[in-house]
Formats: C-alpha cells, structure tokens, sequence
C-alpha cells in the first residue's frame, strides 16, 4: 500500500505526505476529545448513544477494536520506507487490515440492525469490504499499481467512521434532523470520500493534455 497513487509529483510530493497525515491525525484527536471522551462524562447529548453502547457493548467492543486496527495499519503500510524494507511486516499488517474490515463491517451492519441507520450502514460496509477485496486481490495477482489504487480507495471508506463524527459537534445532525437523515449522511460521506479519492488518483489525466 502506498499514497503516492494519489500525491502529486515532483518535489512537493513529500510536503503534501507529511500535510496529508498531520491533518488526518488532528482530525482523529478532535473527534477522540470531543466526541467519544464525553460518553465517560455522559454528556446530554450522548445519553441515548451512551445507552446504547453500554447495551451493545458486545458487539462494539470488537467492532471499536477493528476500526482502530484499520486506521493504525493504514499510515503504517502506506509507508513506501516500511514497505521496502519489511515487506513480511507489511503482508503481514495487511492480512490484519483485511481481517479487521470484515470483521468492522459485519460487526457495524449487526449493531445497526432494526435502526433507522441501517441502510446508511450497510452501504459504508458494503464500500469498505469491496473496496478491500478488491486491494486483496490485486495484490495476491501481483497488479501492485492497482492495488495501491483499491487501498486509497478502502482507507478512505475507513476514515468515513473519522470524519462523518465531526458533525457530533452541531446538535441540529442528532437531534432536529433524526436518525433517518444522519444515516443519509454516512452514505454522502462515504461516496464524497471515494469521489475525492477518485479525483486524486486520475488527477494528472484530468489535469495533463496527452500529446
């Protein structure tokens, strides 16, 4: 797995790596403190969430894990330096990292079972084990390009569980538009992620006039 598919070329190249990560990092930091440190404090807000996490918890607990593999092997194995130089660790975190999706995606599907959220799950499940397979397989036929296309693709999936928490903060996403359209914006959240990944990965073809 690698980003360069989808990081400009040239000397910038490293500059937008490093900028790409940072942000990506604060962005996960935010959403830890603001969001689900306050489940601890039982924060209004989060009473019923919390509710439910607490009855779930057999389901999320393995569900949580899953996700943190995927987001930790991810910048791990993205890393060209790591790759190169400990290809057995980076197979290795992979076979993790597919494991992990399956079991992130089918344990999610199992806790929005019955809720209004479910189609808006399914749909980002869905995503994430094609997105996946397809990394899979690509890389156990050796197509190493496509493969590093199709992780980009399935790491983007796995930070939708990161991003479309930033809207916690704006109480109008929880409690004026419900449950129904906050799982309309799981589902836009994931296609805005693959769309923007999309657009990287053909940006010098959509930038650059063949000759």
């Amino acid at each position: 797995m690698a980003t360069s598919a989808l990081l400009p070329s040239g000397p910038s190249r490293s500059r937008f790596k490093n900028v790409l990560w940072i942000s990506l990092g604060l962005t996960v930091l935010f959403v830890f403190i603001t969001s689900e440190v306050l489940l601890v404090t039982d924060y209004p807000m989060y009473h019923a969430y919390r509710l439910q996490v607490i009855a779930d918890r057999h389901l999320l607990i393995p569900h949580t894990l899953a996700g943190i593999f995927a987001l930790l092997i991810g910048p791990i194995n993205f890393s060209s330096r790591i790759r190169q130089r400990y290809l057995q660790l980076h197979r290795v975190l992979g076979r993790i990292y597919v494991i992990s999706v399956f079991v992130g995606s089918f344990t999610g599907i199992a806790l929005a079972s019955g809720r209004p959220g479910l189609p808006g799950t399914s749909m980002q499940a869905a995503a994430w084990m094609v997105c996946t397979t397809a990394a899979f397989i690509t890389a156990r036929n050796r197509h190493i390009v496509q493969h590093r296309q199709w992780m980009v693709r399935s790491y983007a999936v796995t930070f939708t569980f990161v991003s479309s928490r930033v809207l916690n903060l704006w109480p109008r996403y929880w409690s004026h538009l419900g449950d129904s359209f906050a799982a309309v914006g799981v589902i836009a959240f994931t296609l805005a992620s693959l769309l923007i990944v999309e657009i990287g990965l053909n940006w010098h073809a959509l930038t650059t006039r063949r000759d």
